[in-house]
Order: structure tokens, then sequence, then C-alpha cells
């Protein structure tokens, strides 16, 4: 749509030496004020329609140019062109409303009616049983072929300029008036009416989040999809606005700039704005008079920019343009008056004022849509092909013979709208009985609070809407996020839409998955991933494994999440942690009763104390046997102790003058807060650095054991420390209303103090920010942005921040321990740093979001270092994140910092020495993953050959995990054993086949609701562990033989053995009644990530589902009656050695082949495994004749 607003003067006008006279009058045929040079290449008809005259086309892949060319009214403004979205058509309108539609590349012609008496056709939008065309005052449909299907004449005194396709029977239609109409295509009425400011809309957008509207005085407002009301507006150009376009997170404008006495010039810089911080990014400079731009996100997010001269430039948003990237449109000296992409994005169209439309591309093949369905032509005329009439034949009927009407009778379409519209049938009286025994029951609405189902996906945005104010105060990507379960399970869930970068999420199902987001933090912090990565020991259940484990799921990811389900397996079985009420029921989850805030510091404070113990222990008769020492935690002093802790200094003095001084070790400190005087109405203020000198030096009296005096006694007891610690961790302690109130009120101190600082310094020159980098984007997706990166900090982006991004801390003899603000991104000098000063950086901040309809969630902002970022993404580079879960978004620095505790409760802040990590043993090393310790290879598909992965631990699995263990089971017997272990010569290398099946029993079974169309929707998937694990020799003289057949013990209840497809019986998974080879699921796994890390290549089915998780979960039965992991395993081994055998025979083909009577032999047997001949009921015995196929 093109905005005329913004133009010159004497454009609106159409001036002859262009384009002719416009005079109503005129005939179509030809203009006589029409140039010459138009017409070359270009033949007319007896009717005056130009057609082409075929030309061979040479297209370059790639690059774009001309294809085709025609004219439809010689002379006559192209006003609007439309490629259709579901035939290969392309709809073009002109000034006088006249409607032409081409065929395909070649441009032929299919229809031309005229749409309008009198005014341009301005919108063209293409549905499925028709096309729209938008006037000035008047909607109209017609199908493709030209026949009104209706007629649509707006209020008087509107001046419509666009609409916009909300769904598939709503449109939005917009114009220069105070208000926008939603149109229903079903019933052909207005629906309702939005207001807008003056003068009105001109362009609209939408996205999954906004409507996007244009005005002619260069504004661009984003409103919401619901109630329409505007959220954020971009005051985007001075003089007026003249196209944009809307692709992910950017917003693209290009417009006309005032400039004084002299009107309006076009502004060659295109404003970008990125949607996610909702504020501008660089200006983009280009080399032509913008117009129109269109972005075209193909290889990369590219926008094409149109002026009206014919000039077109390529060139990305965040990047430079380039003068080599200019095409020109041939328009004969006439002007561009409007353009449209296809919706493949291969084709773009011109339409210029001289009633030419230009069709461009970037391939000779071109196809206006990925998929298309068949165009209608008309049917030739039948009326030469009558066939001959016998009129001797006794039995020829006349109504063969066509008649003129001659009767005088209405015809039924000439009836009234009154008399032919339909008239439902009356339903029936309902018998009086049934009336007079019928009971009327009071209409009971249902509790939203209470009863609301928290297991939706994430709401839409409800602003606006006056029943639920308390939503709108959370921001969308701060919401507790939720997995909505299909038939597939998590199968096509699509986990990309919450998380655009290489980093893995957590999912949120598994019980006690509060910890989420602090699990997060450990991983961030490097010297916690190395030291868990290098641990191991022979534990069943250690914290610090498992959280090794886990990490190194995080470190192979590339965006898909993750599961702690081991993790917190192990967690659920730590007596300290049941005692400390952090194991929380599911019922205290779902209904949102935990006390997240307080939970989720008292967690920190366990995880660091637990991990300091587990890591502190000497290696050698604990550790596993053959696991090598590392470097970090291979002393008696834990790497937590010297990462987190700190030497403390208490002492207790009581009034009779006796002191007692104990010394020890603290991991964290607690915020205390200054006691409200009552009598006080207001809270003084409080610098944040005065608080945590106060809380780490603390002093308070209480009632303590005085052995001088025999007896309790007040004491005063004062806490000094004696060095600091590489990572302060900060528990916020922020419980009660009171303690929220004092953080609110000085937020407020320091936002006003930070305002009246600004006002008085003098405006600094804006520099230009630093040119973005491209890598942090996944390859072939457009989800690079500004956000995160903040090059000057306003004031006003200060607004609940009372926390310091930067410290400054020392301990001296005479002052004790200092601590002060300081200036963010400087250095100490060489003095304070000889006197043991240090500055501090925030890293983290874990908030507790406070939602009363969801019951709440934690989140976590993380600084993600450099090391992370070159692992992942190859780039050397620090970024704030936020980690809700499986949602993970970049953000601003200073939005890690605010809390706006109506919703947004400070829980833990975690401030780094800057440096710190330098002090440690970090070598690092690249590493080939397709080989060695980090190999991994998923069914058939194997990681690409160059791949490589930024590594700094050391694999402490070797192949000693592989040799025989002792069963746990009591009663299990040598004679009972169903699989031959490895020895040293067949330890597997890489590319060695295993065949492998897995087993399960459930735990939890699945939670399910009934919608009332009957259909069943799964709120929360059952909860599985893995019973049986079977792994088979694929080569060598043992080939089809079990080395691995371990059954996992478990000390959870087991609610279903699924026997009929596991093949386990209670009492399998029971030391001491089992027979089987009972082992721990750390020991098992431990063998599977040895193979993994080995880099053999498994067969067995349903394994990419398995190892999404790494925990092999398989729910494939193939057995009659019972089941066997060994024959599932062999099975496997044995359909691969078939695939391999008929692709050297026959090929693709041949496999094809094999399938289809496969298939056939199914549906024959109705899909049941035949009877055996032996009679035991096995499948197995089919797999030969199966085979033979």
């Amino acid at each position: 749509m093109m905005n005329f607003d913004g133009l010159d003067a004497g454009m609106g006008e159409y001036p002859p030496s262009l384009h002719g006279t416009l005079d109503t009058g005129m005939e179509p045929s030809m203009d006589p004020h029409l140039n010459p040079s138009l017409l070359q290449g270009v033949e007319l008809d007896p009717e005056g329609l130009a057609v082409t005259v075929p030309e061979p086309v040479h297209l370059m892949e790639g690059m774009f140019s001309e294809l085709h060319s025609a004219v439809s009214e010689v002379g006559i403004p192209v006003t609007a062109t439309h490629f259709d979205l579901q035939e290969e058509m392309l709809w073009m309108g002109n000034h006088r409303g006249h409607v032409t539609s081409f065929f395909g590349p070649t441009m032929g012609r299919h229809s031309s009616f005229q749409a309008h008496a009198a005014d341009d056709i301005r919108h063209i939008q293409s549905l499925e049983t028709g096309v729209l065309f938008l006037s000035k005052c008047n909607l109209k449909c017609h199908t493709r072929g030209g026949l009104v299907m209706f007629d649509y004449p707006m209020e008087e005194g509107a001046d419509m300029h666009s609409l916009l396709m909300t769904d598939n029977n709503t449109l939005l239609i917009g114009g220069l008036q105070n208000y926008a109409v939603e149109f229903d295509l079903n019933t052909v009425q207005e629906t309702q009416k939005f207001t807008v400011d003056v003068p009105g809309v001109a362009i609209m957008r939408q996205t999954g989040r906004f409507f996007f509207c244009g005005h002619t005085s260069g504004k661009i407002t984003l409103r919401d999809l619901r109630s329409f009301k505007t959220e954020h507006e971009f005051d985007a150009f001075s003089g007026s606005l003249s196209d944009f376009d809307v692709h992910g997170n950017l917003l693209a404008a290009c417009g006309f700039s005032s400039r004084g006495m002299n009107g309006l010039a076009c502004d060659r810089f295109l404003m970008v704005y990125d949607l996610r911080m909702m504020r501008a990014v660089t200006p983009l400079q280009v080399h032509v008079d913008p117009v129109f731009l269109r972005f075209i996100p193909t290889y990369t997010s590219r926008l094409a920019i149109i002026s009206q001269t014919g000039q077109c430039q390529f060139c990305e948003p965040t990047g430079l343009a380039n003068m080599a990237d200019i095409f020109h449109v041939n328009t004969v000296g006439q002007l561009l008056m409007s353009f449209d992409v296809s919706a493949s994005k291969q084709a773009l169209a011109f339409g210029d004022s001289g009633g030419c439309v230009h069709l461009w591309s970037d391939a000779p093949e071109v196809s206006f849509n990925d998929y298309s369905r068949e165009t209608e032509f008309a049917l030739p005329c039948l009326v030469d092909t009558l066939p001959q009439l016998d009129w001797n034949h006794d039995l020829l009927p006349l109504s063969l013979i066509p008649m003129p009407l001659t009767s005088t009778e209405q015809l039924l379409s000439e009836w009234s709208i009154a008399v032919a519209t339909p008239s439902p049938r009356r339903a029936p009286p309902v018998d009086p009985e049934i009336l007079r025994t019928m009971k009327t029951v009071p209409y009971k609405v249902k509790d939203v609070e209470l009863d609301f189902d928290s297991y939706n996906q994430v709401p839409e945005s409800p602003i606006g809407r006056d029943e639920e104010p308390h939503l709108y105060m959370v921001p969308k990507k701060y919401r507790k996020v939720t997995i909505k379960y299909s038939k597939l399970g998590l199968e096509d869930f699509d986990f990309k839409h919450y998380n655009r970068t290489l980093f893995a999420g957590l999912e949120p199902h598994i019980p006690n998955a509060y910890c989420n987001c602090m699990i997060q933090v450990l991983y961030f912090l490097e010297p916690i991933r190395c030291l868990v990565q290098n641990h191991l020991c022979q534990k069943e259940f250690c914290l610090a494994c498992e959280l090794g484990f886990l990490f190194h799921m995080l470190d192979l990811s590339r965006g898909d999440p993750c599961q702690a389900s081991n993790f917190l397996r192990a967690f659920r079985t730590i007596p300290e942690a049941s005692a400390l009420g952090l194991i929380l029921a599911d019922s205290d989850e779902q209904t949102g009763k935990a006390r997240l805030g307080r939970l989720i510091q008292s967690w920190n404070r366990f995880i660091l104390t637990q991990l300091h113990q587990e890591t502190q222990e000497q290696e050698g008769p604990q550790a596993y046997r053959g696991a090598s020492s590392s470097s970090l935690g291979s002393s008696g002093e834990s790497a937590i102790g010297k990462l987190f802790g700190c030497e403390v200094e208490n002492s207790s003095l009581c009034r009779c003058g006796k002191e007692t001084v104990r010394s020890s070790l603290t991991l964290l400190f607690t915020m205390h807060y200054p006691e409200q005087n009552s009598q006080e109405k207001t809270v003084k203020e409080y610098d944040f650095a005065e608080i945590l000198k106060k809380s780490i030096c603390l002093e308070q009296s209480t009632q303590a054991w005085c052995e001088n005096c025999e007896k309790y006694q007040p004491t005063v007891q004062t806490r000094n420390i004696r060095c600091l610690p590489d990572v302060l961790v900060i528990n916020c302690e922020v419980n009660s209303a009171k303690e929220a109130e004092f953080w609110k009120v000085q937020a407020e101190y320091a936002f006003n103090k930070a305002m009246q600082k600004e006002a008085q310094e003098p405006a600094k020159p804006k520099e230009p920010p630093p040119p973005m980098p491209t890598e942090w984007c996944l390859d072939g997706e457009d989800i690079c942005s500004m956000e995160g990166i903040t090059f000057n900090t306003r004031a006003e982006d200060l607004r609940h921040v009372w926390i310091p991004p930067t410290l400054k801390m020392s301990i001296s003899k005479s002052q004790g321990l200092e601590i002060s603000s300081w200036p963010e991104g400087e250095e100490l000098s060489a003095a304070e740093e000889e006197e043991g000063a240090s500055v501090y950086d925030l890293v983290v901040t874990v908030p507790h979001i406070l939602d009363a309809r969801t019951g709440g969630n934690l989140v976590a902002h993380i600084k993600v270092g450099e090391t992370y970022h070159q692992r992942k993404e190859g780039v050397t580079h620090q970024q704030w994140y936020l980690f809700n879960d499986f949602l993970i978004e970049p953000i601003d620095k200073t939005e890690a910092a605010q809390f706006d505790v109506s919703w947004k409760v400070p829980g833990i802040l975690y401030y780094a020495k800057r440096n710190y990590h330098t002090k440690y043993d970090l070598r690092s090393e690249y590493q080939d993953i397709t080989s060695g310790e980090f190999t991994c290879r998923l069914a058939f598909i194997d990681l690409p050959a160059h791949a490589m992965l930024f590594v700094s631990v050391k694999n402490p699995i070797d192949a000693s995990v592989l040799l025989t263990e002792a069963s746990l089971a009591r009663k299990q017997r040598k004679s009972h054993a169903t699989f031959i272990p490895l020895m040293v010569n067949e330890m597997p290398q890489a590319n060695d086949l295993v065949g492998l099946d897995a087993e399960f029993v459930t735990l939890n079974q699945e939670e399910a609701e009934l919608r009332s169309d009957g259909t069943k929707s799964t709120i929360k998937p059952s909860q599985m562990s893995v019973a049986r694990i079977t792994c088979v020799r694929g080569q060598g003289p043992n080939e089809g033989v079990p080395f691995i057949d371990d059954y996992i013990s478990t000390q959870e209840q087991v609610v279903d053995y699924l026997t009929q497809y596991s093949g386990i019986k209670p009492g399998d998974l029971d030391a001491k009644i089992s027979s089987k080879h009972l082992t721990t699921l750390k020991s098992t796994y431990l063998k599977l990530r040895f193979l993994i890390d080995t880099g053999v290549r498994f067969v067995g089915h349903g394994l990419q589902k398995d190892f999404r998780v790494i925990n092999l979960l398989v729910h494939l039965s193939i057995q009659g009656e019972t089941h066997d992991s060994i024959e599932d395993a062999r099975t496997a081994l044995q359909l691969y050695r078939k695939y391999l055998e008929l692709s050297r025979g026959g090929g693709n083909d041949e496999v094809r082949k094999v399938l289809k009577g496969l298939y056939e032999k199914g549906r024959q047997m109705d899909w049941k495994v035949p009877e055996s001949d032996t009679g035991d009921g096995q499948g197995a015995a089919v797999f030969p004749s199966v085979m033979g196929l």
C-alpha cells in the first residue's frame, strides 16, 4: 500500500508528461501522450490490451533480474499489486478501478474486470474462495473469474487505505479516519470499531504479538491483538511514513523527514527497531530514496528497499548497505506506484505509473507459492459444437432448442432479500409432562483463581481485560512456561519458539524442578562446571556426579532442552534435603502453595554445602575404579570452599566480660535489613553496599550460654571475615511485605538520585554503537538483535534498580571490611591492588516471579561468559540471558538488576571477583568430538565429521566401567547369567556396531483430562524409570551375544511394571529376592556414557527419542505375549544387517520394495504377530520369513 501523503505534491495529480490524461471519458485503448519507447517488445490486441512478446530469458541463480513485463491499460497507473496466496497468479489494480490477473511466470492473462466504477484500487487480498479489492469507500469480493461475491460500502466520508487478514474469516480495515473496522467475512458485516488517533491508519502488519499500525504522521503504534489498544509507539519520522515491515524481532521503516520551509524530503536512513527491548537500534543508511521496503528472509533476513525511480537495493537490517547490491527496474521514465513480494520470496512485482507490471525473479523456474492449487481457466464457447438435431426423429426432445425468455414472471434472482431469506424450521414443542417434572438447577460459575489449569500454555497478553488485572503486570517471558503434550508426547512441541540460542534449557515437568534456575547458575560458573565433570566417585547417589553428567548434556546440546531427572532422583534420596523441607509434594507444586522465594534460598545454601562435602573427600578408596584424579577437588580442600568459602571469625561477648571467639567457613551470606522505628513514617535511605557490609559484619544481641556465668545470658555477637571469597553469594531474604517495601523505597531513592544527576549533567553526544555480532544467530534463522546490549544507560532505565552492577571490596587492619559501589568497567589502580582491594561484578540474579494465576515461578538472570559463547557459537562475547526453564532469551544488563517487587522479588545474588577464574587450573584444548571420548552416534544419525568442541574438562570415565562387577541381587547365580562381559581385546572402538534396547517401569501414572469434545488431553506425562538395559555385540566372533544385560535397582515405588511390554516382573528389581544381574542406575549410566564417548554406532528402535534425554526411554513393543530385551537388541542388529545387504544389492529402490512388501504383509495379518510353529507365542519365530520378503 502506498502512502501518497509524503510524496511530491505534483505526484497526486499524475502529470500528462508521464502517463497521459486521466480524463474519466478516455477510452482505455490508447493514450495519445504515451511514450512510444514504452511499447518496445509489446503487441496490442484489437481491444487495446498489451500482451508481452515471448523472448528467451536468461537468469543468474540467486540474483534478481526481470523475467517478464505486461501492460493492462496503457497510461493508467497501477496502484496495487498482489501475488495470489493460493494459486500461481499475480493481481494488479489501477487508478480507474480496473483489475487484471496474470497466470504464472509467463504472465499470461487470466481475467480482467472492473472492480470499482471510478475509485482507484488501494489494496488486494486473496482468499480461498475469492479476492478482496479495497477502494476508498468500498470493499468488494470477486471470484477469480470476475463474478461478484459481495459488495460492501463503507460509511460516508471513509477514506480506506489498507486491510489486514487477522484469521481465515476476519479482517481489519484502516484508513485516514479516526477508527479502524473489524469485518467478518462470513456475515459480511462490521463486527466492531476501534478508535484510533487522527490521522488514522495507512499501513497495517501483524505478528504473533501485536498489530503494527503505520500513520501518515510518521509514527508506528503496536497494538494488542485482542483489544487493539496501544501498547507501544515508535516515532519513526518527523514528516510522514512511507512503508514498513516486520520480521522476527526487527521492524524496519522508511519515510519522509521535514525540511523546514522546503517541505518533506525522502529520508535515506531506515529506522530499525528491536521488538524485544522496544527501542531503536542503529539506523540503516541506504543509497536510494526508499519508498517501499520488504523483508525477504530466504538465506538471511534481507531487506529489499525500492525507490520511486526504479532503484532496488538489498541489504541486511543490521549491516551496512553495499552499492553492488543495487539493481534497476526499467520503467522507461515512469514512477513505481506499487510493490509486492511473493509468498515463496522468489518473485517481486512492480507496478508503475504507465500501467505496466514488471515481474522480477531470482530463478528461471519461479513459483509464487510453495504449494499452489491448480488454476481453473475459462472454458471455450460450446455453442458451435452443439450436435446437429434430426427433425425427422419422432422422439427428439424440443427442450434441446434454446428459447428466448418470453415470460413476464419475475426471476428468482430478482426476489427481495426478505422473501428469499431461508427460515429455519421451528423446534417441536416440549412435552408438558417433561416440563412439569423438570427440576431447575442453579448455575455455578467456576472459580478461576482456585481451579485454574496451570498446565496450559503461556497465556497471551491480557492487556485491556479489566477482569484479570493481575496478569498484565508480569511480562510474557517471565511467566511460568509449561509443555503442551500431544499424541506424540514432546515430539511436535516447538521448543525453538522459546529458545533461539544454542544454550540448553531444562524441562519443568519433573518433580522438584523448581531448582532448574539454580542448576543453570552453577553450570555457568566455569570452575563449578569443570569441577563436577572431573568428579567421579562410587557413591550411588552423589549430587556432584549427577551434576557432572547433566552438565555434560548441557555442553553437547545445541539449543534442545535437557532433563535433570537423574539429578533430581538423587536429590530426593538425600536425607538432609528432606529434613530442610526441600522435597516438595506434587500437590504443592501444582497448586502453587510452595513459598518458592524462601525455598530456593534454602536450596542454594544446601547445594553449596553438599557439593563442598562431596568434593572435599579424599579420592582413592572411594574413587571410582580407574577414574583419574582431577586438578580440582582432588585434595582434602574443596574447590567449592576455595571458590565460595570465606573464613569467618565469630565473637560472643557476655555482659560479664567473657569473650568467646570461634572460626568457621561460610559459603554464603544473608541480607539483614535495619529495623524500622514505629515512630518513623518514612524509610531512611540506605546504600546497598552499606546494608551488605552490615549483613556480612553482623552484630546482634541474643541469648547464649556463658561458661563463666554457667547459664544463658544476653550476649553481643559479632562476625568479621578474614578474607574475601572469589564468588560472593547473597541470599536476599525478601520474605515478607516489610522487606519488599524496603527494597521498593530504596530503589525509588536510587532512581530519583539518578534522575537528578542526569538532569545536572550536560547532554553527551550519542556515540554510534559497535557493529552487531551476527554470530549469535542460529544457522538460517534471523534472531540477531541489539537486545541485551546497552551502550549508554539512561537514568530512565534504572527504575526499580537498587543493587549496583559492580562493587569494590577490601579488608584492612585499621578499617576492617570496606564495601562501596564502583563505576562499571573501571579497573583498580596498582596501589589499590597492592592494598588487597578487589572489584566484584554482578553475574547472577535469581528472582521469584509472583503470579496469582499460576502460583509463581523462579527464573535466573545469568551473565554468560566468553568461554561458553566460544564453545557454543565460536565468538568471544559476554551477554546477559534470562533462563526460565526451557525459555532462554538475551536481556539487557539493566533488566537483570531491576526488581519491581510487585511481581519480581529478589532471591539470590552472585557477585564474582573480576578475572577470578585465572587462579584456577582450567586448561582448555580443542578436541574433535567425532573421535575419542566425546563421540556420540545416535541410531543411524552420525555427527558431522568436522564438528569441533571446545572442552576444558577431562572425561573421568574409562573402559574399566565395562568390566565384570558383582550383582546387587543376593540370589543371582552365575548359571543364570544372560550376558558375557567384554574381554580386554573386545573393548569397543569408534564406529563399532552395538545393538541396544531398554525396558522401563512406571513410577507415576499419566495425568490427563477429557475435553468437551471427548478427546483426551495430557496434563502431565507418566514418570518412567529405566529397569533393564541390554547391549549386544555387533561384530566379531561373538556377534549377537549380549555384553550388558543390567536390571536397574530402584528405591522408588513402582506403580506399573509394564510386564506385557517390558518383561519386567515384580521382584526383578528387588535386591533381596531378584535372580537377575542387578546394578545401580549410576553404574549402567557410566557404561552407556563410555560407549557414547567412544563413538560406537547404536542400532535399535526409538533411539533418537531416548538419547534426547540421555535416559534411553523406549516404549515400542515388537513381541507377542511377553517382551525380551536381548531379543530386541539382537533383532535391531539383524535389521540393520539386512538393510546394508539390500542397499548393496539394489540400492534405495530395493529397500523401498522390501518395505512395501512388509507393509502389505502387515495389513493382511491386521498387524498381529502370527502364532509360531513351536507354539511359544514369540514373534521372533516369524522373523526369518518376514526378512525373506
